[in-house]
């Protein structure tokens, strides 16, 4: 990978998934359109390294859509109101939430 020369050494990031702080060199530039060799105009999101391993590297298919769907339905819900009604929407939309 090629590094950035726009002086991200000694930088710290936050990981999306845990809310922990690292250094950018111990983190996974994470971009929620899954297009990150398009980098202009772009703000990146980070992962940690161990987060990241942990992650589905699978292709998404619509998610940050359905997710987006899912949140707009919903007033303000607290997670588990979150995930049932991504589950509710999920067989509605005939997809096999097991499968996944």
């Amino acid at each position: 990978m090629w590094r950035s020369s726009r002086g991200s050494r000694g930088r710290e990031v936050t990981c999306i998934a845990c809310g922990d702080s690292v250094p950018r060199s111990k983190a996974r530039e994470y971009d929620k359109y899954g297009d990150r060799w398009d980098r202009s105009d772009k703000e990146f999101e980070y992962l940690c390294k161990p987060c990241d391993r942990e992650r589905c590297h699978q292709p998404r298919d619509d998610l940050e859509t359905h997710l987006e769907a899912v949140e707009a339905a919903t007033d303000d819900p607290d997670q588990e109101a979150f995930l049932a009604a991504f589950l509710d929407r999920a067989e509605v939309r005939d997809e096999s939430v097991e499968e996944r």
